[in-house]
């Protein structure tokens, strides 16, 4: 069956000469993009008819729509053209949709027990987002393709006092999110399972080859010890990392640029200083071997949009100054540098070029964000092969002892860690009187307000009912009570396993071994 398709423009690379006589007089084709507006990054629809149609070519290089990030013009996109099938089967396009189309492909969607593949309330309204930002585009003043909004809303009172508008076909059992909080010792299970190739005994596998092990192992450290979102830890630049020091401390703080992160806004993060230690093994081990193989291959410069960094000034607002293979010079402020322009940034180092993209793939170019998506989805098959018994596998998703991971797993678990451990610090540790208490959360604030900023949260209500749903009502501090107190040198990570072994039992959605699994102590060190 015909349907919607939908092409990305690709970044501009020098066009070798015609293999095919299809393609003879296409040696411009950039210039001749570039003259009607279109970018690389820009997505082209086109019809089952074989039709691209002009509206849609504005709204995808409308202001609202570029303003959008990679991933989510990504499934923006694809949530419109399941929208627009959907018409195409009716005789219609989008510009002819009418309010009973749109209630009629909810139902589809969510309810019809026709459709097979029916979803739930959160990827409903991020469908619904899709169709309303499309359809505001082209009914307000100033362009007025449309007529009417064929998305049924109503106004309500935002948390500012302004005036928004609802859609009325928004799920009501959306959920803030879906993914599942490990606890310390199981995500170090997950970790050493799913990315060192540990078996079920706790003894790394004598066939595991452990490609690319330092790299991954570090990235999803920094993120359940930093709490940073994928897209702001893969972004890091090997100088924004901070360096470990002599007469160093258990965290050390470093910044993320505000282009990178979701708030746009730039905030400190803290990283365990072990978390330090092993990206710097990383990049003096394996991300090493990458630079110098691609060095000797000649890949750097056959990089077209490579940008030399000449220099990186320092103060309030750092500099970072380059120049292209034109000969072109700019600069930027590192803060506002995004994802993108990161990435073609390089260095002159001993040996030649290298990238100061942090993460490098295997041969040694920078590691898109997205592609952390694959370690992750690896290391879950890893830990369900190797920790589900074989009667299991393929049943019951929700009975497997294996734990399961995202990047915003990461997050999350990071943001549980911290709660717990800064309630038992302040209501245990610090032995503080009520009247103490009181006066040390007037000062510092309470622990759920140091997550908050910890996560970069501009409202406290997103912290609780988001990150911490699963412990939102309990009463912490009564379930730290009968944690044991910290003996000098012991770790907090082990020592406070039993108080979130508790949280586990007590809470749904935390993902603990003593609940999940069944496997030798050593697997869980």
């Amino acid at each position: 069956m015909s349907k919607w398709r939908v092409f990305w423009v690709p970044k501009p690379a020098p066009i070798a000469p015609p293999r095919l006589a299809v393609l003879a007089g296409w040696a411009d084709l950039a210039e001749r993009e570039a003259s009607t507006g279109i970018r690389p990054g820009d997505p082209i629809l086109l019809a089952p008819d074989y039709r691209i149609d002009e509206l849609l070519s504005l709204y995808t290089r409308s202001s609202p729509f570029r303003r959008y990030t990679k991933e989510t013009k990504r499934n923006y996109i694809t949530d419109l053209c399941l929208f627009f099938n959907f018409l195409w089967r009716r005789g219609k396009v989008w510009t002819q949709a009418a309010e009973s189309d749109v209630d009629d492909f909810q139902f589809w969607r969510q309810r019809s027990p026709e459709n097979p593949v029916r979803v739930g309330g959160n990827k409903w309204n991020r469908e619904l987002a899709a169709l309303m930002n499309l359809y505001t585009w082209a009914t307000k003043p100033g362009n007025q393709f449309l007529t009417r909004n064929p998305v049924p809303v109503h106004r309500v009172v935002g948390r500012h006092g302004q005036v928004v508008d609802v859609p009325d076909g928004k799920a009501k059992d959306a959920r803030g999110s879906n993914v599942h909080w490990l606890t310390p010792r199981t995500f170090r299970l997950w970790v050493n399972v799913g990315l060192r190739g540990y078996v079920a005994d706790g003894l790394p596998s004598p066939s595991w080859l452990g490609r690319m092990e330092g790299r991954n192992v570090a990235f999803v450290r920094l993120l359940t010890s930093s709490g940073m979102r994928r897209l702001e830890g893969a972004s890091l630049l090997t100088f924004e990392v901070p360096s470990l020091r002599l007469q160093g401390s258990r965290y050390y703080t470093g910044r993320l640029a505000a282009a990178v992160t979701r708030s746009k806004k730039a905030r400190t993060y803290y990283v365990e200083a072990q978390v330090v230690g092993d990206i710097e093994s990383y990049v003096e081990s394996s991300r090493a071997d990458a630079i110098r193989a691609a060095q000797t291959r000649g890949r750097y410069n056959a990089v077209p949009s490579l940008r030399l960094v000449t220099r990186a000034s320092r103060g309030p607002k750092p500099t970072v100054y380059w120049r292209d293979r034109q000969g072109v010079n700019g600069r930027i402020a590192l803060t506002e540098a995004t994802a993108d322009e990161r990435m073609t940034w390089y260095t002159e180092g001993p040996a030649g070029l290298e990238p100061l993209w942090l993460w490098l793939n295997e041969m040694g170019l920078p590691l898109q964000p997205h592609s952390w998506n694959n370690v992750f989805t690896a290391a879950n098959q890893r830990c369900r092969a190797v920790l589900d018994p074989e009667p299991e596998r393929h049943l019951d998703p929700h009975h497997s002892r294996a734990p399961y991971a995202t990047p915003h797993s990461c997050r999350h678990g990071f943001a549980l860690y911290m709660l717990v451990i800064l309630h038992h610090l302040m209501d245990q540790r610090f032995g503080l009187s009520p009247q103490e208490r009181r006066d040390y959360r007037l000062l510092y604030g309470d622990p759920w307000r140091m997550v908050q900023d910890l996560l970069g949260h501009a409202f406290l209500e997103t912290t609780r009912e988001r990150y911490l749903a699963p412990v939102a009502d309990l009463q912490l501090r009564s379930l730290l009570t009968t944690a044991p107190l910290f003996r000098e040198g012991e770790r907090p990570a082990l020592e406070m396993d039993e108080v979130f072994g508790r949280l586990a039992r007590e809470a749904e959605g935390i993902q603990d071994i003593d609940t999940k699994l069944r496997v030798a102590p050593q697997a869980a060190g």
